[in-house]
């Protein structure tokens, strides 16, 4: 346990990006009621992944980590954890195959409900609202007492992570995530009649496939083919909400994070003196951090003796997020830091955050070329510095939605207004996920071959 740490020493740090409640006694029992829940997940669950992204720190596994911008009250259905689910295994099946490596899964699922803003306030038709902060906090639609924050909704967002933890456990472990299921989904999204780059790979796991079914390697001889482990994570932004779930591991003694297995600090709170780095770096669980391109030297320096004062491998994932044509200019500094403190880190890459615009027709979008740009350029500069880029990071749905431009379907600008659903930022859809896992398999895959030939 971190030394004289507790889990609501946060409270006496500067405090943003969080809401002032109105009503203090109705948040003090939503509190009180909260600690006496169960958690949603478990210490041992949380020390499992944090071994996991040890080996992706070092290039022996890869970090997938997907999911919604912010879960909704609204939207939440079984329907739509399986359709997300499915696409992020479709996903890990042809990073694995390319990575030759292990795929951690982890979902942004199960807790991300917050969402930190870029102002206080908007303006809609004349009247100026609180923003939405998300579904935990308050509600999209823009009346004032909609937009007043709400304590109760606390406790809704609880009720809907255990039950969407609950449906993603049994997905894992009851079938649904047979590798042979998995890629027959895949081969479907081969067959469009502009997806010829990606028949090849598509066909070479089918061999594969075939050739371990043959040996009798299949779902009927090893479990480790009809199930998988899964993980969520979350943006800790309400730490309200945190310090409630927050227990004690009864093997260890360490605190962790009961409301998800990986929690991160967005690029807005991690003011090393302030409350969200105060409160992650007590617990035990993996610690995601985000890097924009406002992060300087001694930022970095100071968060990763915070953070991970025991240089611990696999606890603290950093999390770029730069814009396509940026990475270049920030990310090497940030990676000779690492370099220099001879730090442990996995090394991600948010491509999401950096490359949002505004469309001719009004909406707020991603296009497709400009996210698989920065992927391309975070690879293309860990090569140059001799480093590891050990995972992604997009904000994605299973949905057929239209919110981000571009891909194998074309998504364009006029299109966006046809299904676009998220209350925050613009989501890749399906085909986009599947295509972009695509086409970062390329990279995974060049990757391999550099490697193998200076092994020779």
């Amino acid at each position: 346990m971190t030394k004289g740490w507790t889990k609501s020493d946060w409270r006496g740090k500067p405090r943003i990006q969080m809401p002032d409640y109105p009503d203090q006694a109705a948040l003090q029992a939503v509190e009180a009621q909260l600690a006496k829940y169960p958690p949603l997940v478990f210490a041992g669950e949380a020390r499992r992944l944090k071994k996991q992204l040890a080996q992706a720190a070092t290039g022996k596994a890869f970090l997938l980590q997907g999911g919604d911008c912010a879960e909704s009250f609204g939207e939440f259905s079984a329907d739509n954890i399986r359709d997300t689910f499915r696409v992020m295994l479709q996903m890990a099946v042809v990073l694995t195959f390319a990575a030759k490596v292990p795929v951690i899964k982890v979902g942004r699922m199960a807790g991300q409900f917050a969402k930190p803003r870029s102002a206080p306030t908007e303006v809609v038709d004349g009247v100026e609202l609180p923003i939405y902060r998300g579904d935990i906090i308050n509600g999209f639609e823009p009346t004032p007492e909609t937009r007043r924050p709400d304590p109760s909704r606390i406790l809704q967002a609880y009720t809907q992570a255990a039950a969407s933890l609950n449906l993603l456990r049994a997905f894992s472990t009851g079938g649904f995530a047979d590798i042979h299921r998995v890629h027959a989904w895949t081969l479907g999204f081969a067959e469009h009649d502009k997806a010829e780059r990606y028949r090849e790979l598509s066909n070479r796991i089918s061999d594969a496939l075939d050739f371990m079914n043959a040996a009798g390697v299949n779902s009927e001889t090893t479990n480790e083919l009809s199930r998988v482990d899964f993980y969520t994570s979350h943006e800790a932004l309400l730490l309200e909400y945190e310090e409630a779930l927050c227990r004690i591991d009864s093997l260890t003694g360490q605190p962790v994070a009961g409301s998800g297995h990986m929690l991160w600090i967005g690029d807005r709170t991690r003011q090393v003196d302030g409350a969200h780095v105060e409160f992650c770096r007590g617990v035990l669980n993996p610690i995601g951090l985000k890097c924009g391109p406002t992060t300087t030297v001694e930022d970095l320096k100071a968060l990763l003796a915070r953070l991970n004062p025991e240089n611990e491998a696999g606890r603290l994932t950093l999390i770029s997020r730069f814009g396509a044509g940026k990475v270049g200019e920030h990310l090497p500094r940030l990676i000779r830091t690492v370099k220099e403190e001879g730090a442990n880190v996995v090394w991600c890459c948010d491509p999401m955050h950096g490359n949002t615009i505004k469309s001719s027709s009004g909406y707020k979008t991603r296009p497709f070329d400009r996210v698989l740009g920065e992927v391309r350029e975070f690879f293309a500069i860990h090569k140059a510095e001799g480093t590891v880029p050990g995972g992604v990071h997009f904000e994605m749905t299973g949905q057929d939605v239209t919110e981000c431009t571009g891909g194998l379907r074309a998504v364009s600008d006029e299109n966006l207004a046809d299904r676009y659903h998220t209350a925050c930022d613009p989501r890749l859809n399906a085909s986009q996920s599947l295509e972009l896992a695509f086409l970062v398999a390329e990279e995974l895959t060049r990757q391999r071959e550099d490697a193998r030939r200076v092994a020779f």
